[in-house]
């Protein structure tokens, strides 16, 4: 499949079930933490835009630069949802589904940071 569009990216597309799958947790918590809510759901919608903005780059440089900063956006993500673990506002099974989405992503990412820096 060509990809004409950063919709066509799977990384993309599995951010974007990401995001979904954190807002739909987060409105279960959000009345407990909202700072924390709030700041989950930025970095989630960062993942998802620094996709988006860093395949309309023409440079590879500037490419590589944003889902680089994507990947370092699930980082954070994936150490919040240590913390709404910890302070028991999720379970452990939403926990682990939430942190395998994460991972997956961040697998799609690292492998486009490699094919930029492999091929450019």
């Amino acid at each position: 499949m060509k990809i004409e569009k950063f919709e066509d990216l799977i990384s993309w597309q599995e951010s974007r079930k990401l995001n979904k799958s954190i807002y739909e947790l987060t409105n279960s918590f959000i009345l407990k933490d909202r700072d924390l809510s709030q700041q989950i759901r930025r970095a989630s919608v960062s993942v998802m835009a620094n996709i988006a903005e860093g395949f309309m780059r023409f440079g590879f440089k500037e490419r590589k630069q944003f889902y680089t900063m994507s990947r370092s956006s699930l980082a954070e993500l994936k150490s919040h949802f240590y913390i709404v673990l910890d302070l028991k506002l999720i379970n452990q099974s939403n926990f682990d589904l939430i942190i395998q989405q994460i991972d997956n992503v961040g697998k799609l990412l690292s492998g486009m940071i490699r094919s930029i820096a492999r091929y450019h």
